[in-house]
């Protein structure tokens, strides 16, 4: 017993030394918490907050043809209205649904044995349809872009004279805006699709193609530059197991380049998106740039808020459409998309 007191009389003022020692530790954990978390919001609301004080500062001080330069106020209030007058319209569209209905089953009482022709709601379409007009034409075109530049990237990786072939007129054809190409895709678009029953309208077609042609460079020379990568002893592998050739892109090539590819793919996306709206604009195919384009030839009092909304819906749908990439990424990657960020 008296050994025990020994040691608990010894013991004691050691614990009471190692306190004032942790104490500073798990404060500098708290501090740098607080730090980052500052960091990563404070900072952030810090900036949103002074960039909304130097609008209204800057909005107050202009004067153009329109009136006063819209603040953050009126553009917010220009918002609400925007949604309360889709919500008005949505509400149009299922009430004629609902008459249409009653119409058809009266019809049909009526004369049973003829078909009641069918009938769309032809109501104008609001900031919300044209946001969803404007996604569903990058995507085509996204899409359209992506399924020529995949596989000319992997070709290019692959074989140096192929990649020295085409070399030339990437550079040549990447820099060119899309107000040039527009016109010439219009005019191919009408000359060649002329289908008596039209799945898609010229305006989108032109529209889709546009951003495809302007958008694939970054997938093609980022896919490219992933494949001539890839570690030679993973293509000797494929030799060794005498792989044939669809079996070692899929296998051996793709996975091993695909971060490359998605890098060039969300570059794609954010190109394709910033062309959609120019191309929207000339083509006249309904979305984002041709509400913005209506706008700016209304030239009403609420013109401007209107086209601030517009710019920021197309900055937070752009942002959104990049971060979908990233996520798909993730699920898609080995490593779980270490790399996106």
């Amino acid at each position: 017993m008296e050994k025990v007191a020994e040691a608990i009389a010894t013991s004691a003022p050691a614990a009471t030394e190692a306190a004032p020692t942790q104490q500073p530790a798990r404060g500098g954990k708290y501090n740098a918490q607080i730090t980052a978390a500052l960091q990563k919001f404070g900072a952030p609301l810090l900036a949103f907050i002074i960039f909304l004080v130097a609008w209204s500062l800057v909005a107050s001080s202009i004067k153009v043809s329109f009136g006063s330069i819209p603040g953050p106020v009126a553009t917010w209030k220009e918002a609400v209205n925007l949604w309360n007058a889709h919500l008005e319209e949505r509400g149009k569209e299922k009430q004629f649904y609902i008459d249409l209905a009653g119409k058809k089953a009266a019809y049909l009482k009526k004369f049973p044995d003829r078909t009641y022709p069918a009938r769309k709601y032809a109501g104008k379409p609001t900031i919300i349809d044209q946001v969803f007009t404007s996604i569903k034409t990058v995507f085509f075109g996204f899409m359209l872009a992506s399924i020529i530049a995949i596989p000319v990237g992997i070709l290019a990786g692959s074989s140096k004279w192929f990649n020295s072939a085409i070399a030339p007129f990437i550079q040549i054809f990447k820099p060119v805006s899309p107000l040039a190409w527009l016109p010439i895709v219009m005019i191919l678009v009408s000359a060649l699709y002329n289908p008596k029953d039209p799945m898609f309208e010229k305006a989108f077609l032109s529209s889709a193609i546009t951003v495809a042609v302007c958008s694939l460079w970054p997938t093609l020379i980022n896919t490219a530059v992933g494949v001539a990568s890839i570690d030679k002893d993973h293509l000797n592998v494929a030799r060794v197991l005498k792989l044939n050739a669809w079996t070692r892109v899929w296998k051996i090539i793709i996975p091993s380049a695909l971060p490359f590819i998605f890098t060039g793919l969300r570059l794609s996306l954010g190109v394709g998106w910033m062309v959609l709206i120019a191309a929207e604009m000339l083509a006249q195919n309904p979305g984002l740039g041709k509400f913005i384009w209506d706008m700016y030839q209304n030239g009403s009092s609420s013109t401007l808020a209107q086209i601030f909304v517009a710019v920021f819906i197309i900055g937070i749908v752009g942002f959104l459409l990049d971060q979908l990439m990233v996520l798909l990424q993730r699920f898609v990657s080995f490593d779980g998309g270490a790399s996106a960020h």
